[in-house]
Formats: C-alpha cells, structure tokens, sequence
C-alpha cells in the first residue's frame, strides 16, 4: 500500500482525534536486528527529533519489534499484545477486508474507512492478498536479485526493441512487465511515437519504484509516461478495448510458473484480449519449449567441469543466497543435474544409464529446462521455481486461437544460437534413444497476435 495513501489516512486520524502527528517513512530493508536503531536515525534525520527512552513510549503490539526497542531502554505498550483476550491484529482486519468480511469497517478508524474508500485501497488490498502470483513482499520471488534482474533487461533492451518495433501499433502502448523500464526509454525516443502514450505495468514492488524513480530524474522525455504497480491477473488494470498494442518480454513463462501454468496463462491472454482495441496487437516474445518436448532422449553432461558429490544437497532453500550460488558454481554439469532435480519446482523426469557415467535418459522438455537454467547459480532458487518449457509453439497458437486473437507470419520459434555455442555445445550433447546425434532444438518464441478488426 503507498505511504502517501497511510499518511493521508493518519493524518485525517489525527484531525478527527485532536492528537498531533508526526509521519515519517521507514523504507523497507533486509531484515536486521538493528531496525530499531535504523528507524531512530530515520526519524531523527526527517525531523530532527532524538527520541530517547526518557521522552518517548514505543506502541507495538509485534514481541520481536519491542524486544529490540525494550533492548534500547524504551518503555513499550503493547497495545493489542497487552489485551487478553487477544483481539484482532491489524493484519487480522486486513485479511476480513481481503475476504469480502464487511465487518472490517467495525474495527478499522472512520479516517481509514475514508481513505480506504475514497482511493479504492480496499480492492487493492483484495487484489494484492488473494492474488495467485504475487509474494507477501510484493514480488514473484522472495530469493531473486532484482539489481542483476534489472541489469540483464537493460542489457537486453536494444536486441528486443529492434524485434518488435516493426510490429507496435502507435496509441495506447503498454508493457507489462516492463521491469525497470528499459524498453520502454527505447520507445520514448521513437520520433513517431511522440503522440502515443507509453505505460509501464510492474507487479515487483522493487522494479515499480525504480521506474518511478527513472521518470523523475529525466529518463523519458515523453510526458505521457505512465507506470502501474499493478498485475494483471489480479482483474482488468486497463478499459475493455482501449490498448493498441501490448508488450510482454519474458514474462508468460513466470504467469506459467508462479500461477497456475496454463490456467493463469489463458486467464492472462484473456485479459490482454479484452482490452485490446479491434486491429490492435500483442507482441509477446520469452522463451518456448522444443517441439515434441515429452520426446525421451538421451543427454550426455560433462562431469570433469566440476566437482561430483556423492548425493545432491537437500538444504539450498535454508541458505544464504551466497552459499547456495557458492555450492552450485562448483558442481560440474552432470551433478548440477542432479542438483536441479532437487530444487526445480516441476517434476524432472529423469534416469541414468547404466555404464554411462553422464548419460541420461529424459524428456527433450526436461533437458532444455535444465540445459537453459543451469549457468545461473547467483539466483539458482528463484531459477529452479520457473519453468521455461511448458509450453510449445503449437500450444501457443491454439491458445491464441481460442482466445480469439489471430496469429500474424511474423511470428514463430527461433534458437538462441549464442546459448547453444557457449552454454550447450561446451558440455553437452543430444541424442535419440539409439544414440544418433540431435540438432538442438528452438528455443524462444516470438507471437505477433493481432485482435480482428471486426471483434
């Protein structure tokens, strides 16, 4: 929920009330047992207060929160902590609001229910609790490196802007999970896309604010620059036919993975159906699974690029991020196989062979989500939860068909032949089950649906 939201909420509170107030953000941060002390410096450089056990009495009804303040010498009121029996905690009336519970009007201040009201937080707050995709801390994994997230797609951005550019339709332009913003800079210099609005769409709470933060220090020189902290799949975010073209870079493999898979998938295409105007365009480029993916094959891995442990760990998610990416960076291929079954959050049908130290026999989709995902140990747990095979371009298309959406000749498979010159071929091979040599297969896919003109 926005600060600025809380603070117009707290302050009507205090009008209503007759107490004074004094508002100040605390930014979020990794957990510490110094919050107490980061907070006290917070304040005292946003308003010049030194708060002090002698002048101040901490309300805080959280036991790990106190205990650090308590620690500082601070006396500290419990407020619901101190009340037996114990009453619903704010978070308590905030899951009776999700839940369509009116009685959350009951227990929340007139000043909150106003707010709440006037501004629409309460479908927020449904929107953002019951959403199927989105974490408690706003983002669709709580172990992944947003700065090198956001590095890699700026990286990237020109390569994918000159993709599709031939294909955007001027007007309404959306990117759905445009991260930091990057392709969308692109657009903003596009001298025929000076009259178009551009919008950004972000569900991680980190990439949202850094493209807010990129608007107001100049990125975009266009004035209609949008940005929505917004998903989509938690109910419509634009008007029924009102996009001309929406944008989707790698982003449908992580509706496949964090959501339902192909449920949440259609439920999205959907969605970018309904509010596409008649002759408007979906460009979605990510990456596809090879043609035939339950296809058995053998993959013969390299063991002598690392090490190989008798048994693959079991306790990667209780680490550090630093220690796991530590464990996986040493393993050579063939074990880093191993590993993945471990971790990876879909079944990885797969089985030595015998004789054959680093054959196995597995599915043509269970190789290449592996073969794809394993060079990444920095973010290996938030890798291992996204599946980059489920689907094939023939499923796409009859889904864009069912949808409604028609499939334009642009679009189709494709391999990534850096991946397969310097990720592949180093150290692995395809074969058939009678052993003869494999071409490796496509790798991404790029989809220009267009809505009919007369739909």
């Amino acid at each position: 929920m926005p600060f600025h939201r809380r603070e117009a909420a707290i302050e009507r509170f205090s009008v209503l009330t007759g107490l004074r107030s004094l508002v100040v953000p605390v930014f979020d941060t990794r957990a510490t047992t110094r919050f107490a002390e980061v907070t006290l410096k917070n304040v005292a450089a946003a308003t010049g207060l030194e708060l002090t056990a002698t002048n101040t009495v901490l309300a805080c009804s959280t036991p790990e929160v106190a205990a650090m303040y308590a620690e500082l010498g601070f006396p500290v009121a419990g407020v619901e902590a101190e009340v037996s029996p114990s009453p619903d905690r704010p978070w308590d009336v905030l899951l009776r609001l999700a839940a369509g519970d009116e009685t959350w009007r009951d227990l929340a201040h007139p000043a909150t229910v106003d707010i709440f009201h006037r501004y629409g937080l309460d479908r927020l707050v449904q929107a953002v609790v019951n959403d199927p995709v989105v974490g408690d801390e706003g983002g669709l994994t709580a172990t992944r490196d947003y700065r090198s997230y956001a590095e890699a797609f700026a990286e990237a951005a020109h390569r994918k802007w000159t993709a599709v550019r031939e294909h955007v339709r001027p007007g309404r332009i959306v990117d759905i999970g445009c991260g930091a913003g990057a392709v969308l800079e692109l657009a903003d210099r596009e001298p025929a896309l000076r009259e178009s609005d551009l919008i950004g769409v972000e569900v991680a709470r980190h990439l949202f604010e850094e493209c807010v933060h990129k608007k107001a220090q100049g990125f975009f020189t266009n004035p209609n620059v949008f940005f929505y902290h917004r998903n989509v799949l938690g109910g419509a975010v634009f008007p029924p036919r009102s996009v001309d073209t929406t944008l989707t870079f790698a982003l449908t493999h992580e509706i496949w993975s964090y959501g339902a898979q192909l449920d949440s998938v259609r439920r999205f295409v959907q969605a970018i159906y309904d509010h596409t105007v008649p002759g408007g365009v979906w460009i979605n480029s990510d990456v596809c699974g090879p043609d035939g993916r339950d296809r058995p094959v053998l993959l013969d891995l390299c063991r002598t690029d690392g090490a190989n442990p008798a048994a693959p760990r079991t306790d990667l998610a209780a680490l550090p991020a630093a220690r796991v990416a530590q464990h996986v960076r040493v393993l050579s291929t063939r074990a880093r196989l191993d590993q993945f079954a471990v971790d990876f959050a879909f079944p990885t049908p797969y089985q030595p062979v015998p004789d054959r130290p680093g054959v196995v026999e597995t599915t043509l989709g269970a190789a290449m989500d592996f073969l794809t995902r394993k060079d990444y140990p920095d973010n290996w747990l938030s890798e291992t939860r996204e599946q980059f095979c489920g689907l094939e371009y023939a499923d796409w298309k009859a889904l864009l068909a069912d949808v409604g959406f028609e499939v334009e000749a642009a679009s189709g498979p494709w391999r990534n032949d850096w991946i397969v010159t310097n990720r592949l071929d180093p150290v692995a091979t395809l074969r058939t089950l009678d052993g003869a040599a494999m071409e490796w297969p496509v790798t991404h896919v790029l989809l220009v649906a267009r809505r009919p003109v007369n739909s």
